[in-house]
Formats: C-alpha cells, sequence, structure tokens
C-alpha cells in the first residue's frame, strides 16, 4: 500500500529537477545573481559590450595575500576562480587616464573625493583589514578600480587596489534589483 509520503515523494523530485534545470539554463544564459550588498541586490545579465566607468563588471580577485585574507574571514567566497575564490561584482569608479588617490580620508578620483570612501581600520569583529594607500596614481590601460557603491564597508579597492582587466569576466547589466 502505498503511502501519502510515497505518493508526494514524485512531484517532488520533479519540481526540483526542474528548478535545478531551470538554473543551469538560467546560468548558460549569462544571468547571475548577485545576493551581497557590494552592487545593487539582484539579477543581472552578462554582456561583452566595453567597460568603462560606472559599469557593474564580474570578476576573478587575483591571487594575492589580500584575497587569501578575505576569503579566510569570509569577506568573499569560494568558488571557481583561480585560488578558490568566488566571483565578485563591484564598480568601475576609474579607468584608463584617472588619476587615483586611496589615502586614511578616502578615495580621490581626478581630485573628487567619493562619499563615504573613507578606508576602515578595522572588519566588524575588530580584526585588521588590509592596507593600500597611494597617491596620485595614474590608472593605465589594463588597470580598474572596483568599488561597492552600495555599501561604506565594502571590501573593495581600498584594500587591495586597482585590478588588471584580465582578471573581468564580463560586463553585467541590472536585469531586476530591489533593496
Amino acid at each position: 500500500m502505498r503511502t501519502y509520503r510515497s505518493r508526494l515523494r514524485h512531484p517532488i523530485v520533479i519540481v526540483g529537477l526542474c528548478f535545478a534545470l531551470g538554473l543551469v539554463l538560467a546560468h548558460q544564459a549569462g544571468l547571475r545573481l548577485n545576493i551581497t550588498r557590494s552592487i545593487p541586490l539582484g539579477l543581472y545579465l552578462m554582456s561583452n559590450d566595453p567597460i568603462g566607468n560606472g559599469a557593474y563588471v564580474l570578476w576573478c580577485p587575483p591571487e594575492r595575500p589580500e584575497f587569501d585574507l578575505a576569503k579566510e574571514r569570509g569577506y568573499i567566497g569560494a568558488g571557481f576562480c583561480p585560488g578558490g575564490y568566488g566571483n565578485m561584482m563591484k564598480k568601475v569608479v576609474a579607468s584608463v587616464h584617472d588619476i587615483v588617490s586611496v589615502t586614511d580620508e578616502g578615495v580621490t578620483i581626478n581630485g573628487t573625493l567619493l562619499p563615504a570612501s573613507q578606508p576602515s581600520e578595522a572588519d566588524s569583529m575588530g580584526r585588521p583589514l588590509p592596507r593600500f594607500r597611494v597617491t596620485d596614481h595614474v590608472l593605465a590601460a589594463s588597470e580598474l578600480l572596483l568599488m561597492s557603491d552600495t555599501n561604506s564597508r565594502s571590501f573593495d579597492a581600498r584594500y587591495f587596489g586597482p585590478v588588471h582587466r584580465a582578471h573581468i569576466q564580463s560586463l553585467i547589466y541590472p536585469v531586476w534589483t530591489w533593496e
């Protein structure tokens, strides 16, 4: 005799498989879900469009000690990028020929101090954060400065500096965001 539980199991398995297949197809179509506070929460679509200031990007962090520390402390997730890092999403705030300074007062781009850009000395648990400081650095064509525009406590360029364009996987456009 079949029980209620065994009759229910079959539809749940089908729904679960359909959901998993839908996620795979969405990923293959270039859709990415952002559930961090680095950029607006939401669904984003990957694009091969040129990357410039103001664009959101999906990127793999370079293998460097500050990203090892960030993964160890949970600032970034584990994933399939080199070094075992997870992808990150940030906004391009400066690119080729922009003049960048990162000081204790904050991030200045072409002489303008970005609001809420002052680096923190320590994370929310009191642990010291990496320090990246530079004055009047002119970004080369290969460099981008990536930061959060939604979270003043984000782990971003204030702590790791410019990122090489080779680490960018894609420009991403918001499809549906919320907050």
